[in-house]
């Protein structure tokens, strides 16, 4: 009550007003991401009170996570990493005349998630600290090749490739100088390369830019559907009880990873999808427009979001490069996060808690309304539509370091990604592997030197050792269950 009592004040209430929507604007957008958004705004907030600065820059971060769905959905452009898993059924929506409708799902089940993270953080931020304190350098080692397999695994046509994709991508992160060492690896001598290549250069064109040039392979395929584009909003009884399940499960698994610094709203959505792929009867359908599909990645990576704040608030630990940049903030505030925060700073605290409720309210009540408007972006006629994905990748990337090498590494990446859909490579372990491939080697480097070099570290603690085991059976159960189907119809 006293959270809502500073949540609810009218300046407040117009910072979690202009934060949330802010956000939204950010995420829809390829390119800006919320951590350049939060950096700009620190100066702003440097003269405000530390609870009105942290409410307005918490509701730009999880607006972003919120409004980020749009561009993967309406033009297979994740500008934000957390929302890649939802254009794998979302894309294909939109191009089957349901945009509104996966628009709608996805932004229900964002609300659900971050209301049912926030809950959490309210109830059991105190004790989550504790576990997330208890993870280690194995422990995340073996939660990473958990996420990993378990994308993998879900490869439909060859677990093989999924395999090859994977290790592409960790290739692919290592590029640049290794942080711990400082040798150059895989820059082929050039200076460009020296800080690595950008996930938002590899998104973008594996997948908006690939998604043009097979457009233009196609041709014009979708004459006379261009009033099919938007579709209807509304959910069906059947498709509410559809959706209810995996939005329920992918909150809770979402809101538990976003707990453990370095997981975060990526993993989480990632995890929730190939979870409710594997749960779901039609799990055949996923990647071709499935509703689950959508809802769960949303609800996933939103929940996570709200989950990123326990480490932040109660160990003063930044879990993502996004809380890292808030960390940032609340230090030059005055405000040091950390156990003792709950006693010294309450208004903090609790008010940045309250504001999320609201914040998720007022997110619900923005988009919702304006899903027709939004959507009209795929009644433009064939070549614009083209022209506006270019336009938006060309920009967003451009945007980050204002280098041409980066324009040149989104066409060699969007080249890469077309050639991976006409092989039948799948896009989805490639980009995770490029996002937890330096992850990965940073906790498995640091586990080593812990134990000597001795590899049996993850194997001797029983949180990494029940992960790992739990990857090894994600990765062996779709080769183990064609083998005791053929069995099966062998005997019969």
């Amino acid at each position: 009550m006293y959270g809502f009592s500073i949540a609810l004040d009218p300046t407040n209430l117009f910072y979690v007003f202009i934060g949330v929507f802010a956000g939204t604007i950010i995420g829809m957008l390829p390119g800006l991401g919320p951590i350049s958004a939060l950096a700009l705004m620190i100066p702003i907030t440097f003269s405000m009170d530390p609870a009105s600065g942290l409410i307005l820059m918490a509701g730009v971060y999880y607006g972003a996570i919120f409004g980020g769905s749009t561009s993967s959905i309406l033009l297979n452009a994740p500008g934000v990493a957390g929302t890649v898993a939802t254009s794998f059924d979302g894309y294909p929506m939109a191009r089957q005349g349901k945009a509104g409708k996966a628009l709608a799902i996805a932004a229900y089940a964002s609300f659900v998630g971050g209301t049912i993270s926030v809950i959490g953080l309210m109830l059991i931020a105190p004790l989550l600290s504790m576990v997330a304190v208890s993870f280690g350098p194995p422990e995340y080692f073996a939660l990473m090749i958990l996420g990993l397999t378990a994308v993998v695994s879900l490869s439909d046509k060859s677990l093989a490739k999924g395999l090859i994709a994977a290790v592409f991508g960790m290739m692919v992160s290592i590029v640049g100088i290794d942080l711990q060492t400082g040798t150059e690896r895989y820059t082929f001598n050039s200076l460009n390369m020296l800080d690595g290549i950008d996930f938002l250069v590899v998104a973008l064109g594996v997948f908006a830019l690939a998604e043009v040039f097979v457009m233009l392979l196609r041709g014009d395929d979708n004459k006379g559907k261009k009033r099919k584009a938007i579709g209807s909003l509304k959910l069906s009884r059947s498709e509410v009880k559809e959706i209810a399940g995996p939005i329920g499960r992918s909150s809770v698994l979402g809101f538990f990873i976003g707990v453990l610094p370095g997981a975060g709203a990526t993993i989480g959505s990632f995890l929730g999808y190939s979870m409710e792929k594997r749960l779901a009867k039609d799990g055949d359908t996923f990647g071709k427009g499935n509703i689950k599909g959508v809802a769960a990645p949303e609800a996933a990576n939103n929940a996570a979001c709200g989950g990123s704040f326990v480490p932040l608030l109660t160990l003063g630990v930044p879990g993502s490069g996004t809380t890292a940049v808030l960390l940032g903030a609340l230090l030059v505030m005055g405000v040091t996060p950390g156990p003792m925060m709950m006693e010294t700073r309450p208004d903090v605290f609790w008010g940045v808690i309250a504001s999320m409720y609201i914040g998720n309210i007022f997110l619900l009540a923005l988009n919702l309304p304006f899903i027709p408007l939004i959507a009209k972006i795929l009644d433009a006629p064939r070549p614009l539509l083209l022209s506006m994905i270019l336009i938006f990748c060309m920009v967003g990337v451009y945007g980050m370091n204002f280098n041409i090498f980066d324009l040149v590494m989104l066409l060699v990446f969007g080249l890469i990604g077309l050639a991976m859909r006409l092989y039948g490579f799948p896009a989805a372990p490639m980009i995770l592997g490029l996002i937890l491939g330096a992850l990965m080697e940073e906790s498995m480097r640091r586990a080593l030197q812990i134990s000597g070099g001795d590899w049996s570290i993850f194997t001797d603690k029983p949180i990494s050792l029940w992960l790992l085991v739990i990857a090894l059976l994600s990765l062996t159960a779709p080769s183990l269950k064609k083998l005791y189907l053929k069995a099966r119809t062998a005997t019969a």
